[in-house]
């Protein structure tokens, strides 16, 4: 009896080996969930680096990772001169001396009004190449008209140009004028009037526009516009119409310059300003 009371007696002051593998075995556990709170913000730490660490790659690599080359119009093409024998209205007079040309023939004097419609529209910010020929459309003059106008105004249209050096021009040369856009060149063609962009027509004649010609040209639904220039190569008359204004236009002016004696000379102007085409703006208008 009494040895019986003394095992329990030991029995319950120190617990016997299962009961110690038991208890051991149940620490390791406790242990465990004592320090998953740990283990779970360091998991949390390594993510949040991970994802640091990615997204300064990715911007590093979007950093170094080349633009995408700037997109430029293909260049115009020109057609070829109508003659291998003059480029402008000093190699045309030398020409026209060689082979005595005579000055009051239809020739001469369609040619040299051309050459010099484009070399005094050369003071207006205008680059145009004489192109006459069998298949032209009546078109003389192809090229481009760079404006020193400020952003985001286009700076440069395209142009194709008739010149009519006739006493009496009328509103039938506006038509003739629409005409031709459909028939000018690629680079300057249009197929219809609401598409066309960048393109304006000039109509260039000897005297200025009449009623009739300021009429037809504000009905049109095409970008024109009109210049009286004399033989000497004076600008005495530059307008357009509505819709040239609305393909690049819209805030070009037109004033008048004093010369010498009574001579006076078209000068454009920005928003009252006198426009210089070697890159500037500079007094008022």
């Amino acid at each position: 009896m009494r040895l019986s009371l003394f095992r329990q007696l030991e029995f319950l002051g120190s617990p016997p080996p299962s009961v110690w593998r038991t208890l051991s075995s149940a620490s390791p556990t406790r242990l465990n969930l004592e320090s998953s709170p740990k283990s779970e913000s360091q998991q949390q730490q390594q993510q949040q680096q991970q994802q640091q660490q990615q997204e300064e790659q990715q911007q590093r690599q979007h950093q170094q990772r080349p633009s995408p080359p700037a997109t430029t119009a293909p260049p115009l093409i020109y057609p070829s001169a109508p003659s291998p024998h003059h480029t402008d209205l000093p190699t045309f007079l030398a020409y026209s001396r060689r082979t005595n040309l005579d000055p009051s023939s239809t020739v001469y004097v369609g040619t040299h009004f051309e050459y010099t419609a484009a070399a005094a529209l050369v003071r207006y910010g205008l680059s145009l190449r004489r192109v006459g020929g069998a298949s032209d459309c009546g078109i003389d003059l192809l090229g481009i008209w760079s404006l020193p106008l400020p952003h985001p105004a286009p700076n440069e249209l395209r142009v194709i140009a008739q010149c009519k050096a006739v006493r009496r021009p009328g509103p039938h040369l506006v038509r003739e004028l629409e005409g031709a856009f459909a028939g000018a060149p690629a680079g300057w063609r249009a197929t219809t009037a609401t598409t066309r962009s960048g393109v304006v027509g000039l109509l260039v004649t000897e005297r200025p526009a009449t009623k009739g010609i300021r009429e037809a040209l504000a009905r049109s639904r095409w970008p024109m516009g009109y210049v009286a220039c004399s033989r000497e190569g004076s600008v005495g008359q530059f307008l357009w119409n509505q819709r040239a204004e609305e393909k690049g236009l819209e805030g070009l002016g037109v004033g008048l310059r004093h010369g010498g004696g009574q001579e006076k000379e078209v000068v454009l102007t920005w928003r009252g300003r006198t426009l210089s085409f070697e890159g500037s703006v500079q007094g008022e208008g």
